[in-house]
């Protein structure tokens, strides 16, 4: 996968908060202003722009889960962000286990990371209700889950999800409620943007 490896304030500046996307903080007053008034294309774009680079994804990527939303039952949007917000990589920052979702999906990556006993190593495996995701039972995979827990939360944990710290070990109870999701988005432009090219 082409992952995003320019310089991630940038992004920040240009389309806000993007949680996923950087532990870091922006100084205050960093933030670019517009005077100028944005089109309605330009609006569209920049909301998926922030799904895209908050979540990790490549274009193709996205286009693919709009795809998938579109087919199921439900609202569009709705249904989009569940099936990100699903994703294996995500979960894993959600529970704290990684600091941003580029971290989570280099420790599934290098197989640090079991689901349910068994080890997975990609990072948009879809997580279900039930799911156990644990740390290997390894001193290097415990040791880079550890030091992650133990920097500041960053927000509150989800209703969705359950935490034991001690035993490295999080569970998927249901599939996520859209107001618990981590990303300030208008979902639905997202959609009207892919809707015009596909």
């Amino acid at each position: 996968m082409s992952r995003y490896r320019g310089p991630r304030f940038k992004k920040i500046r240009r389309l806000g908060a993007l949680p996923g996307l950087t532990s870091k903080q922006l100084p205050v007053g960093s933030e670019l202003s517009s005077s100028t008034k944005k089109s309605q294309y330009r609006i569209r774009l920049e909301e998926k722009q922030k799904l895209r680079f908050h979540y990790g994804l490549t274009e193709r990527q996205l286009l693919k889960y709009v795809r998938i939303a579109g087919k199921a039952k439900g609202s569009t949007g709705q249904v989009l962000l569940q099936l990100l917000e699903m994703r294996l990589d995500n979960i894993l920052f959600r529970l704290g286990m990684a600091t941003t979702i580029p971290q989570a999906r280099q420790l599934v990556n290098h197989r640090h990371v079991l689901v349910n006993g068994r080890i997975v190593d990609i990072p948009s495996y879809r997580c279900k209700p039930e799911d156990i995701i644990t740390a290997k039972d390894e001193q290097k995979s415990r040791t880079l889950i550890q030091h992650s827990l133990e920097s500041p939360p960053r927000e509150k944990l989800p209703t969705h999800l359950t935490l034991d710290p001690f035993q490295y070990k999080g569970l998927v109870n249901q599939i996520i409620d859209s107001k618990w999701v981590g990303l300030k988005i208008n979902e639905l432009l997202v959609v009207e943007y892919y809707s015009r090219q596909t």
